[in-house]
């Protein structure tokens, strides 16, 4: 199990299984009542009071605790599985806000200097942020326009940074640089990035890594300054792969560039939009430019049909 996942399931459980959460089903905290009472009304009552305020934390901690039920069926420990709400693990996320081009604009120019170029990269190159912050000088090839994602760089709930390796193998990728990033890109690596490979590209102000909370701290004000508080730093990701998708892109390439290992979430990028609609309809007209415009007459065709039978 990776650190941040058990890192989650650690918080789940002290919070929302054992924890303080009351559950008036049953009149008493979930964590007080032994494994072989849970019946599937305490579950379900826990379960949507939970969801109340925490639609998807709901979700997740009932996830966890039918895990723990399972694995108490399986040792013979209860004779049954009381999460039985169905559908009760899964998370139903509102579809995100997208990003206009000139808003991106808008929000680097609002982040200090040395942390606009992260707006580029989650918009234009649609990177995460943990893929962001593990960026190395060694990744960027600006002869060839090239980024490559091998490392990414977070922190846990303790303050502990972690550094690994793509969740997975699809997430290894190597990415075009689009030529209007390349200009902001080299600036930055003049400016604020040590000569060596090894250098992170993302620094903190007085040049040491970047931590995420600054990052997060400096995103919350720009957003709140050109008034889109709604969109979050990763949204800039989901614009950009939505802006992709309007170009044309297929499910494969948008697969590659996001470094998702199934079609299922490059899928939800494709729907359509007004300006792909329009993007359309022109390369429709466009079919028919230049081309003998015959016009219909059914008296004439009937004339000649008859005459040709009359011969």
């Amino acid at each position: 199990m990776r650190r941040p996942t058990d890192e989650l399931y650690r918080y789940l459980l002290d919070k929302y299984i054992l924890g303080p959460q009351f559950c008036e089903a049953s009149g008493k905290r979930l964590g007080e009542i032994p494994l072989s009472r849970l019946t599937p009304s305490i579950v379900a009552a826990w379960r949507a009071e939970l969801a109340v305020e925490h639609k998807s934390t709901a979700a997740k901690a009932y996830r966890l605790l039918s895990q723990i039920m399972r694995a108490a069926v399986a040792d013979k420990k209860v004779g049954s599985n009381p999460c039985q709400v169905k559908g009760g693990g899964i998370e139903k996320s509102a579809e995100r806000p997208i990003a206009t081009v000139a808003e991106v604009a808008a929000l680097a120019e609002a982040m200090p200097d040395h942390l606009q170029l992260a707006v580029y990269l989650a918009a234009w190159c649609q990177l995460r942020r943990g893929e962001i912050l593990g960026l190395r000088r060694k990744d960027v090839d600006l002869l060839h326009g090239t980024l490559s994602i091998s490392v990414t760089r977070t922190e846990t709930m303790a303050g502990v940074t972690v550094e690994k390796a793509p969740k997975s193998e699809a997430g290894r990728r190597t990415i075009a640089i689009p030529a209007n990033v390349i200009a902001h890109l080299t600036s930055h690596l003049l400016r604020f990035v040590e000569p060596g490979a090894d250098a992170l590209v993302m620094v903190g102000e007085h040049g040491g890594p970047l931590r995420p909370q600054v990052l997060s701290n400096a995103w919350s004000k720009a957003r709140t300054k050109i008034g889109r508080t709604d969109l979050h730093l990763h949204d800039l990701r989901h614009s950009g792969l939505t802006w992709a998708a309007a170009t044309g892109a297929t499910v494969a390439e948008l697969m590659k560039r996001a470094g998702h290992a199934s079609p299922a979430a490059a899928m939800r990028y494709q729907h359509a939009t007004e300006d792909r609609d329009r993007v359309l309809a022109d390369a429709l007209a466009g079919l028919a430019k230049g081309a003998e415009v015959v016009s219909f007459n059914p008296l004439a065709d009937t004339t000649r049909t008859r005459a040709t039978a009359s011969a």
